[in-house]
């Protein structure tokens, strides 16, 4: 049990002091990039598959 004790004591020095935290500046342009970038590759995604239907579509209204 002084084990699991200690592992946690030593996680909360360690977050505590050795860490460093981004500035809430550093964290609004890390999710904005972050939300682009989500955003650009859903679009991608979106215009991929809608690619997809039609040409699977035609292909098989070719054989009808």
């Amino acid at each position: 049990m002084s084990k699991l004790t200690n592992y946690f004591r030593e996680t909360a020095e360690e977050m505590r002091y050795k860490v460093t935290w981004p500035s809430m500046e550093e964290l609004q342009k890390s999710a904005g990039l972050v939300l682009l970038g989500s955003l650009i590759f859903a679009v991608v995604v979106g215009v991929m598959d809608v690619i997809f239907k039609e040409g699977l579509e035609a292909f098989y209204n070719s054989f009808l």
